[in-house]
């Protein structure tokens, strides 16, 4: 739809200023602002709410955006804000501790969205379910205890500590570290099942009861790699808006513990950032909030997201 600018600006206005104040915006600051009377913002608003971008609650005379107006606000007049240096190095100092860890990155990455937005935040990390392992390793952690630690293609490290019956040296962790990486390195994670590991058991002969807890590790492992993880943080922010009195925040965490429709919330294009306003979500329960995730990439594959739920008067602008 084409807009004056004078509707342009005047939606804007309306747009911010309930974002600020949560409360219905009258044509008196407006017009304030504007230079202009109060009857022509009240004519204006009058048209902008035939068209469908603004509200007029029940019991106020001023306005509020409707969906369609956040979204007109969204696409073609809203101003994204740049990070301050004093943020951008408050988030550097928030994810310094995990930057060489991928899945406490996104951890980080969640906690440290929720702390900077005041909304919920979560992170999912990438699925092994197309990736390939890079590498096993091991480590030996006490006399009859070890670690394995599997590396993949997707960005994920996982680790499991096995228990052997028998005391373990360097040469049988030498065998331990050869066998597996010549068996399994280049494979599809995916491959890594029961019966794949049985079949690798009886390969080896008598040497499957020295590898028998390794191969236990490693199927653990493979089906962790499998697994696509979700770390939610800023659950209580939730509490501090309106919009989610009477269980409204309550319902957004029932959608946070379903897994197909969290996949379907946060589906888009990688290296995108996507903003679903009320229902456009798809979700009932999010009729009154939105939603921005942006997914990325590992080794130029999609492998997950991070997003940001908040009420349908988000900081649009800041948090994009």
């Amino acid at each position: 739809m084409e807009l004056t600018k004078r509707k342009q600006n005047i939606l804007a206005s309306i747009v911010d200023g309930y974002i600020r104040t949560g409360e219905p915006v009258g044509s008196k600051s407006i017009a304030e602002k504007a230079g202009v009377s109060s009857a022509t913002v009240r004519n204006e608003m009058a048209e902008l709410t035939e068209l469908g971008l603004l509200e007029q609650p029940h019991t106020s005379a001023g306005r509020v955006p409707s969906q369609e107006g956040y979204r007109e606000f969204v696409d073609a007049l809203m101003q994204p804000e740049t990070l301050t240096e004093a943020e951008k190095l408050t988030i550097d100092a928030m994810l310094a501790k995990s930057a060489f860890d991928p899945e406490r990155l996104l951890r980080g990455a969640a906690k440290t969205l929720a702390a900077s937005t005041r909304y919920l935040a979560l992170s999912t990390t990438p699925s092994g379910a197309d990736a390939k392992i890079k590498a096993v390793q091991f480590v030996q952690t006490s006399r009859r205890t070890a670690m394995l630690i599997m590396m993949s293609s997707a960005g994920t490290m996982k680790n499991k500590v096995f228990h052997c019956d028998f005391d373990l040296s360097n040469e049988i962790m030498r065998i331990f570290f050869r066998v597996l990486n010549e068996r399994v390195t280049g494979r599809d994670v995916a491959e890594i099942n029961r019966a794949f590991v049985q079949n690798l058991a009886i390969s080896l002969g008598d040497m499957a009861i020295l590898m028998s807890p390794a191969l236990a590790a490693l199927l653990e492992v493979a089906l962790e790699t499998m697994q696509t993880e979700i770390s939610v943080s800023g659950q209580m922010n939730l509490l501090f808006y309106p919009e989610y009195k009477f269980g409204g925040a309550r319902r957004v965490m029932d959608i946070l513990e379903r897994r197909e429709l969290l996949t379907e919330l946060l589906a888009g294009k990688q290296n995108r950032t996507q903003i679903k306003i009320g229902t456009e979500t798809g979700q009932n329960a999010l009729a009154e909030s939105s939603v921005i995730c942006s997914r990325y990439s590992v080794n130029g594959r999609d492998a997950g997201a991070v997003a940001v739920i908040g009420p349908m008067r988000m900081q649009y602008a800041h948090v994009a």
